[in-house]
């Protein structure tokens, strides 16, 4: 009975194959038949079939778009995957690579799906097949609280790390981003920052060990893989170097009580001069204080969250910022965990459980851009922001302040090298509305801003953050020469990302995965051996 489920399995990933290319034909020049073929035929050897969904899988549509956020990426004319291996087991992932790399079909993980440019689940270009590794089943979370640590899957949501955590103690937190449906994998791989970040650092500064299925297919904890490739996947962006399964993760104590506050100042209220004056102020505050700035319509929006009560939040932000004019009825105190909440859903008394909803279809369009500040920003680029972008409401500029524990941080210790900025800026612009001359609107006011702040942001290279991924910036080529050419080319988005991290990067490339199997439109290239010498 086994090897009869087994032909017909074979029989309909042939008929599925056949289906991808049928539908790829008019996107771009189908890959040989044999490649996708063969890797259909090995996965139906040695995976289950319930694991495994192919174009002619009633369930395939619902298992690719169930993390996809962003409609952009759901156009039928995207290049999708031949084959999604809802991996359940470790072995599922080794055999889902060892057989992609016997055939020639390179696999994509994807934990959360929330990569700005989907590259964990779509390509630009159907010349090659791919498939996708989804983690969505490695969502456990082991917290031991005595030793203040947690074993977490990729595919966990960041919202049920912390409901997780906040189950185990009342006292114990972790300095991720706030978006509660973020992959836990995709948030760590390129450094994670979030509220906390001012106290603790990045997530990844708080990853002590890993499990992993490298580019051979074998299983490796840190004491395996060594130590230049757990410093590369701990900030070196997704999708590189290997499948990251599980992370273990050094927990951060939190007070009983907390205080945050919104306060809403118009751009008719002094908005512009606040921000001007924020962008000195909040870097330079006590690392108990996080105070980030959301502009939208004509609005600043600033946000803080403070490590004790509201005496000492409403205090500091008196001899700080007086300006902001931050009272004790602005604040509210809380605990760690509604605080998480607070930010998450904008409110209080909101339910736990909430940090459990891992999100539904993709509602809207999106495209991001970011900036890194190394000097304040002058006040009438601030006023001019407003006219230019932030007129009707589909736009965000999200200001992260760095300093505190980030700044003591070596650039070098991990490969988020961004640690001595000012703030991280993020340009978000969505809509709801479908067709192109729409989508041309909104996507055209972000880089026509982007490419405005030029003048007033990081340079030698401009900065940019691997989370908020941006394919404008530039992407790998098609071929697959692996030599000088495609490492030059990738390194014009590289050091936006990583500066001088990306060199050792590509060294770690060159030596984990120098067959570069691990392979998307924005990974790191293996270093070519010409310049392994210049290290």
């Amino acid at each position: 009975m086994v090897a009869i489920v087994r032909r017909s399995f074979a029989l309909s990933l042939l008929a599925a194959f056949f289906a991808v290319l049928h539908r790829a034909a008019s996107v771009a020049p189908a890959a040989p038949s044999s490649d996708a073929a063969s890797f259909l035929r090995c996965l139906a050897v040695d995976l289950p079939p319930q694991v495994v969904y192919t174009n002619a899988s009633p369930s395939y549509s619902s298992v690719l778009e169930s993390s996809i956020k962003n409609l952009l990426f759901v156009a039928p004319a995207t290049p999708m995957p031949v084959a999604i291996v809802a991996a359940a087991d470790a072995s599922h992932v080794q055999a889902a690579v060892r057989c992609g790399a016997r055939h020639g079909v390179r696999v994509r993980p994807r934990s959360g799906g929330h990569d700005y440019e989907g590259l964990s689940y779509r390509a630009l270009s159907a010349a090659r097949p791919f498939a996708v590794v989804d983690l969505a089943a490695f969502r456990d979370v082991c917290v031991d609280a005595g030793r203040r640590t947690a074993w977490v899957g990729s595919g966990a949501t960041l919202g049920e790390l912390y409901y997780a955590i906040a189950n185990r103690s009342a006292r114990l937190g972790f300095p991720g981003g706030v978006g509660p449906t973020v992959g836990v994998g995709g948030h760590l791989s390129g450094g994670g920052f979030g509220l906390l970040l001012r106290k603790h650092g990045l997530a990844a500064d708080h990853v002590v060990d890993a499990v992993i299925v490298d580019a051979e297919g074998r299983l490796l904890d840190r004491a395996a893989m060594g130590e230049d490739l757990f410093w590369a996947i701990r900030g070196g962006g997704g999708g590189s170097f290997s499948v990251v399964l599980r992370w273990k993760l050094r927990l951060v104590r939190v007070p009983a009580t907390v205080a945050v506050f919104t306060v809403h100042r118009p751009r008719n209220q002094s908005a512009t001069a606040l921000v001007t004056r924020w962008q000195r102020v909040a870097p330079a505050l006590p690392r108990d204080v996080f105070l980030r700035v959301v502009l939208q319509n004509q609005d600043a929006q600033f946000e803080s969250l403070y490590l004790g009560t509201c005496a000492g939040l409403v205090a500091t932000m008196a001899g700080r910022f007086p300006e902001l004019g931050v009272t004790p009825r602005d604040c509210i105190e809380m605990t760690w965990i509604e605080s998480v909440l607070y930010f998450a859903f904008y409110g209080t008394e909101k339910s736990r459980e909430l940090l459990l909803f891992r999100g539904t279809r993709p509602e809207r369009y999106f495209k991001a851009k970011s900036d890194y500040v190394s000097e304040p920003v002058p006040s009438h680029v601030w006023e001019s922001a407003w006219s230019w972008f932030l007129k009707d409401g589909a736009g965000l500029l999200i200001l992260d302040p760095y300093g505190g524990r980030m700044g003591a941080v070596s650039p070098l210790a991990t490969p988020f090298p961004h640690r001595r900025e000012l703030f991280n800026l993020q340009y978000y612009g969505f809509w709801f509305e479908n067709g192109t001359e729409v989508a041309e609107k909104h996507i055209g006011w972000i880089r026509g801003l982007h490419t405005e702040m030029e003048p007033y942001v990081s340079k030698n290279p401009r900065g940019a953050y691997v989370n908020y991924r941006d394919l404008d910036l530039g992407v790998n080529g098609d071929d697959d020469d692996g030599g000088v050419s495609g490492y030059e080319k990738a390194r014009a988005w590289g050091e936006m990302y990583f500066k001088a991290n990306f060199e050792r990067l590509a060294a770690v490339k060159a030596k984990v995965d120098p067959r570069d199997f691990f392979r998307n439109e924005q990974s790191i290239p293996p270093l070519p051996s010409s310049r392994k010498g210049l290290l």
